[in-house]
C-alpha cells in the first residue's frame, strides 16, 4: 500500500527558499515511495490534491483558526512535513494551533527547520515552539541550527538543502535583452527579495564602488520587496550611483546566465541558496557574511567579497572556469539533489522509522 506524506507550511510553491527546497523534498519523497500531497496556507501552484487552509498564511486572512479542518487535512498521513511552520512562528496563531493539532495526529512527523525562533530578533515564540513530541524527527539546513537544537534538549540530523549541480544552462542573450541589458553592460545580480537581512544598502554601494573601476555597470534585484521594507528600498533604488532593475526573469537559470556576477551580501540566512545556485550555474558570487557561511566555506569553495570591489574587478577581467568547476566537485558529495532521497531515508533508518 502507498504511504502518504503531507508537506505542512504557511505557503507552498512559491520562489522563497522554504517553498524551492520543499518541492525539492516532495519529489525525494515521490522516490522513495510516498504520495505527497500538500497543506498551506497560500499555494502558488495549486493542484487538484492541494488544500489551502488561510488561517495558516503568515499574514493569516480573516478566516477563523480551525483546528478541525487541519486535523482533518492531515488525517490518513503517514508522515507529515512541518516546513518551517512550527520552527519561525512568523505567525505564532498558525504556529501554535499547528503543534496541537500534531501533538493528537497518529503518523510520524517531520520538523524541516529552515530557521529558528531565536534566531530573529523580536520575533515572539509561542511555548512549544518548535514542538516535543513523540515519533517525531527534527531535521536541520545546517550545523548551527542543529548544534542550538541540541543544546536546547532536541535530538536532531542536518540534511543539507540539495541542487542540481549540473543544471541546464538559462538563455542569457534573451534574458539580458528583455531586461534592457546591452552586450558590454556588466549585470551584476541579486537573487533576493528585498527584506532587511538581504542588506540592500551593502548592495547598492557595492555597485557604485564597482563602477568606479568599470564603465557601464548595471544591477538587478529580482525582488519583490517584503516586511515593509518597500519605501526603504525605493529610497535605496532613488540614491543608486547605477541603474537599478527589479523583477524576475522566467527561470532562475536565466537570471543566473544573464548575470557577469552575483551578489549575496545577506546579514542572515539559515542556508544561503543563491550561494549553491550560483555555484551549480557555474557564476562567480561576491558574499557577505553570515554564520551558516562559514559552514559552506569549509568545502574549500572559492567565493569572491562584497567587501572587495577590486578583487571583483580583477575577476571580471579575467575569469577563471576552472575555479567555477572547481566549486562544483567540491559541494557535490553533500549537495546534489540526485543524493537527496538517500540522505532522507538514511534519515529516517536512523529515527528507526525503516520498517514504517
Amino acid at each position: 500500500m502507498t504511504r502518504v506524506a503531507v508537506q505542512l507550511s504557511y505557503r507552498l510553491g512559491g520562489a522563497d527558499g522554504v517553498a524551492v527546497e520543499a518541492r525539492k523534498w516532495e519529489w525525494a519523497l515521490g522516490e522513495l515511495g510516498f504520495a505527497v500531497r500538500r497543506v498551506a496556507g497560500e499555494l502558488d501552484d495549486g493542484r487538484p490534491d492541494d488544500l489551502q487552509l488561510g488561517f495558516l498564511r503568515i499574514e493569516p486572512d480573516d478566516s477563523t483558526p480551525d483546528p478541525t479542518a487541519l486535523r482533518d487535512a492531515l488525517a490518513g498521513a503517514d508522515l507529515v512535513v512541518v516546513e518551517n511552520l512550527c520552527s519561525l512562528p512568523l505567525n505564532p496563531d498558525a504556529a501554535e494551533l499547528t503543534a496541537r493539532v500534531l501533538g493528537t495526529h497518529p503518523g510520524r512527523v517531520v520538523f524541516h527547520h529552515h530557521d529558528l525562533p531565536w534566531q530573529r530578533a523580536g520575533l515572539f515564540s509561542p511555548e512549544g515552539i518548535p514542538p516535543r513530541r513523540p515519533d517525531s524527527l527534527h531535521v536541520t539546513i545546517n550545523d548551527h541550527s542543529r548544534v542550538q537544537l541540541e543544546h536546547r534538549g532536541y535530538e536532531a540530523v542536518t540534511i543539507r538543502n540539495a541542487f542540481d549541480l549540473d543544471p541546464p544552462r538559462g538563455d542569457r542573450d534573451a534574458t539580458r535583452v528583455h531586461f534592457g541589458f546591452g552586450a558590454d553592460e556588466t549585470v551584476l545580480l541579486q537573487p533576493t527579495r528585498a527584506i532587511p537581512r538581504k542588506n540592500i544598502p551593502a548592495t547598492i554601494a557595492f555597485a557604485g564602488e564597482l563602477a568606479a573601476h568599470r564603465a557601464r555597470v548595471h544591477l538587478w534585484i529580482t525582488g519583490p520587496a517584503e516586511d515593509g521594507y518597500q519605501d526603504v528600498f525605493d529610497r535605496l533604488l532613488a540614491e543608486s550611483a547605477v541603474p537599478v532593475v527589479v523583477g524576475r526573469a522566467a527561470s532562475a537559470a536565466d537570471a543566473y546566465a544573464a548575470a557577469d556576477v552575483v551578489l549575496f551580501p545577506s546579514t542572515w540566512e539559515g542556508f544561503g541558496n543563491p550561494v549553491l545556485e550560483s555555484i551549480a550555474q557555474r557564476r562567480a558570487i561576491a558574499v557577505g557574511n553570515y554564520p551558516v557561511l562559514d559552514e559552506l566555506r569549509a568545502y574549500g569553495i572559492r567565493l569572491l567579497s562584497i567587501d572587495d570591489a577590486t578583487s571583483v574587478e580583477r575577476w571580471l577581467e579575467a575569469p577563471d572556469p576552472e575555479v567555477l568547476e572547481r566549486n562544483v566537485e567540491l559541494v557535490r558529495p553533500d549537495f546534489s539533489l540526485v543524493d537527496l532521497p538517500r540522505r532522507i531515508e538514511a534519515a529516517f533508518v536512523r529515527a528507526g522509522w525503516d520498517g514504517w
